[in-house]
C-alpha cells in the first residue's frame, strides 16, 4: 500500500513539475524536457499491463490539458506503455521474463539504451502527429532528437536521485 501512495506522488509530482515548469523552458524555442516519461519509463513491472496502458493515456491526457495538445501526449504515452513490455524484454531478456528486473540494480548500459528507447519512441510519434507532414520529417527528427536528449539528462538525473539512491 505504501509503494501505491509514493507512485501516486510520484506521478502527481511529475504532471505538475512538466506542467508549471519544463512546460515552460523552451530553450531554443522548441526544447523542453519530458519529464513526466520517467513514470512511464520506471513504473513497477509487477503490475496490471492493461491498468498500466489505460492509467498511461490519462496520464497523457493530463500533460496535454496542461500542454494545451490536441491529445499527441496522450498517444505518445499510450504508444509507450504498450510497447514497454517488448523493450523491456528486448533490454533485460530472462530478468524480464521471469520478474526479476528490479530499477535499482540493472546494468548502467542497459538503463541507457532502454531509457533512450522510450524516449525517442516518444518523441518520434509526439512529433510526428503534432507537425503531421511527411514533407517535414527532418524538422520531426531535429525536434524528437533534441528534445530527446534534454528529456533523458533530466530522466537519467532524476533516476539517480530517486532510484539509484535506494542501493
Amino acid at each position: 500500500m505504501n509503494k501505491i501512495i509514493s507512485n501516486i506522488i510520484l506521478a502527481i509530482t511529475l504532471i505538475l513539475a512538466q506542467g508549471l515548469f519544463f512546460n515552460n523552458i523552451n530553450f531554443m524555442g522548441y526544447i523542453n524536457p519530458f519529464i513526466y516519461l520517467f513514470f512511464i519509463a520506471y513504473f513497477p513491472i509487477k503490475n496490471n499491463r492493461t491498468l498500466f496502458i489505460c492509467f498511461s493515456f490519462f496520464y497523457g491526457l493530463v500533460i496535454d490539458v496542461f500542454s494545451d495538445t490536441h491529445a499527441v501526449h496522450a498517444a505518445a504515452t499510450l504508444t509507450v506503455a504498450f510497447l514497454r513490455p517488448n523493450l523491456l524484454k528486448l533490454f533485460f531478456g530472462m530478468a524480464y521474463e521471469h520478474q526479476v528486473v528490479r530499477f535499482n540494480s540493472i546494468d548502467l548500459k542497459q538503463n541507457i539504451f532502454y531509457l533512450i528507447s522510450i524516449i525517442l519512441i516518444h518523441q518520434v510519434i509526439l512529433f510526428g502527429l503534432e507537425i503531421f507532414d511527411f514533407s517535414k520529417i527532418s524538422l520531426i527528427l531535429k525536434y524528437s532528437v533534441n528534445n530527446g536528449i534534454f528529456t533523458f539528462i533530466s530522466i537519467f538525473v532524476l533516476y539517480e536521485l530517486l532510484i539509484n539512491r535506494e542501493k
